[in-house]
């Protein structure tokens, strides 16, 4: 892993110092610093995080990351490197190293497991462990078992050394779908299993790419936690409801709702509580950032809220009914 700072890093990738401030001011908004200076060092009191974000990058070197994936699809993995937001993830890509990540490694197999084990030695206390997937204890965790080593073996293995740990998307936080009943494999959130570190979590199925990016980019920039939630949200991002900032919402105070998907109320935007929407009890961005660069997001387009950012929302309640 490079160790010139993040800002130099930037450089030798040709980003001008225009952009790169830009990226500074786009970080600065993701991450609702404005209005909020109070996270920032006294000194920086009452200037313009711009500046603070920016002799930070101009300080600092890159994260190195090592990315675990479970019990799961691989969505959360699709998602980020899908983001249609790149001055978010372009700059937080720039400000970690992933040395590690099955989906996206070029090498497989024992060479692969040989090298992680090297970066875990060699950045112990420093790297951030992200980890996507459920974890299954049931049979002894054979239910997920990489190189012949269950999934929860490797977690406690790479969680002993890292310096923060984050759980991307629902089936990492709260154990997702697998979870769901019967929960044949026994699938554990990985707070459930590392109980002595913070763990954050970062649900949706799958997790907003700039949650996910804005997360990461706090720790990187102030190294330390997010303020979180009761359920080790970043409150950031997980402060307000889907229902709060839904465009329907004046619908639902106005007691105009669907009842079904194809009539009159349905065609004419109406609130989808009776449909089964769970935005008013779902803590999530869905509503602010969207997907694809805020083009939209699952109510806006027609499709009521599922309420992925909660626990257990696969047996919550019946989806599409109230």
């Amino acid at each position: 892993m490079p160790k010139n700072s993040i800002y130099d890093y930037m450089k030798q990738k040709g980003i001008s110092r225009k952009d790169f401030m830009k990226l500074c001011g786009a970080l600065a908004g993701a991450l609702g610093l404005y209005g909020l200076h109070t996270i920032l060092p006294d000194d920086q009191d009452g200037k313009d995080p711009i500046y603070h974000i920016a002799s930070a990058l101009e300080k600092q070197t890159r994260v190195p990351v090592i990315w675990l994936e479970f019990q799961d699809c691989a969505g959360c993995t699709e998602a980020l490197t899908r983001s249609q937001s790149p001055t978010i993830v372009d700059l937080v890509l720039n400000m970690i190293s992933i040395e590690y990540h099955e989906t996206l490694t070029a090498a497989a197999g024992f060479q692969t497991e040989a090298n992680k084990g090297e970066i875990m030695a060699q950045y112990y206390g420093e790297y951030v462990l992200v980890v996507e997937g459920s974890i299954p204890t049931g049979e002894n965790g054979a239910y997920c078992t990489i190189g012949g080593r269950s999934a929860e073996d490797m977690l406690l293995e790479a969680a002993e050394g890292a310096a923060a740990i984050i759980s991307a998307g629902n089936c990492a936080a709260f154990g997702g779908l697998p979870k769901a009943d019967p929960n044949p494999t026994g699938a554990k959130g990985v707070w459930d299993i590392i109980t002595d570190k913070p763990v954050i979590n970062i649900p949706g199925c799958p997790a907003i790419p700039e949650v996910f990016s804005g997360t990461l980019a706090h720790y990187v920039l102030f190294g330390n936690l997010p303020e979180l939630d009761n359920l080790n949200r970043p409150k950031t991002f997980y402060a307000q409801t889907v229902h709060d900032l839904c465009l329907r919402r004046g619908f639902h105070e106005e007691k105009k709702f669907a009842e079904s998907f194809d009539d009159e109320g349905a065609k004419k935007g109406w609130c989808l509580y009776k449909l089964g929407c769970k935005g008013p009890t779902t803590y999530n961005a869905c509503a602010s950032i969207k997907w694809d660069d805020g083009l939209s997001f699952p109510v806006q387009s027609g499709h009521p809220c599922l309420g992925c950012a909660e626990p257990d929302f696969w047996d919550a309640e019946y989806f599409y009914q109230r």
